[in-house]
């Protein structure tokens, strides 16, 4: 077996062989294709919807930033996690980079497999949908928006108790011990699914509540026009 730095110290990775790619390279290749694809949804929201605000087209660069890694990114997972150890492709190589925080992605884990199997092919297309439903302003955009960042903030709570639980009661640590492994990739990148999908959420509850009273007021008027008219 190829030895390796990963933590728990002994873990067993059938077929490891480590990255070609430095760290550097990888982090600075995930976050230019990042900036490209918020440059590109930018771009394509404007000239779809050119009054649309500020707070929308926040909204629809982070959907479309979501279906990207979601679809592409953990879609690959999804489909080579049984081969990912000794594989050099790219995405291989940015997972084997981030397993340094999470070990259990090359060990074919069974949560994390099942876990990211469900946000690549549930919340990465329907990402896509919904960033389309905002730009157009469609009625159903908040109704999908909850149901994704549902999803989305349930997998990662999952994802992080998961974690607690083995630490906690087995004493298991996947993460090297590192900070800007720990804090940098575990906390940080899985933040955002806990803090934005929150907020969203919020955001969709209230404009369905507004939705609601409104029409409940419009009810209220009309049957109060009726019975004077009767009257």
């Amino acid at each position: 077996m190829t030895p390796h730095s990963y933590y728990p110290v002994g873990v067993e990775i059938p077929s490891y062989v480590p990255n070609e790619w430095s760290t550097l390279g990888l982090v600075s290749t995930f976050a230019v294709t990042c900036l490209i694809v918020l440059t590109a949804a930018k771009t394509i929201a404007t000239n779809v919807n050119p009054r649309i605000t500020i707070t929308e087209l926040s909204k629809v660069l982070w959907f479309t930033l979501c279906g990207s890694i979601h679809l592409i990114l953990e879609g690959y997972y999804a489909l080579c996690f049984a081969t990912l150890p000794g594989s050099q492709h790219l995405l291989a190589q940015l997972w084997k980079e981030y397993s340094m925080s999470d070990s259990r992605y090359l060990t074919s884990h069974a949560f994390v497999m099942s876990m990211e199997s469900i946000t690549a092919w549930c919340w990465g297309p329907s990402s896509f949908v919904l960033a389309y439903f905002i730009v157009t302003d469609n009625p159903f955009r908040h109704p999908l928006q909850i149901i994704i960042s549902t999803g989305q903030l349930y997998g990662d709570v999952l994802y992080y108790g998961t974690c607690a639980f083995d630490f906690l009661i087995y004493g298991i640590e996947y993460s090297r011990p590192e900070g800007y492994y720990f804090y940098g990739y575990f906390v940080l990148l899985n933040g955002f699914w806990i803090v934005i999908p929150a907020l969203l959420i919020a955001d969709s509850v209230r404009a369905c509540g507004r939705a609601f009273a409104e029409t409940k007021r419009i009810r209220t008027v009309g049957a109060n026009g009726n019975v004077k008219k009767t009257a």
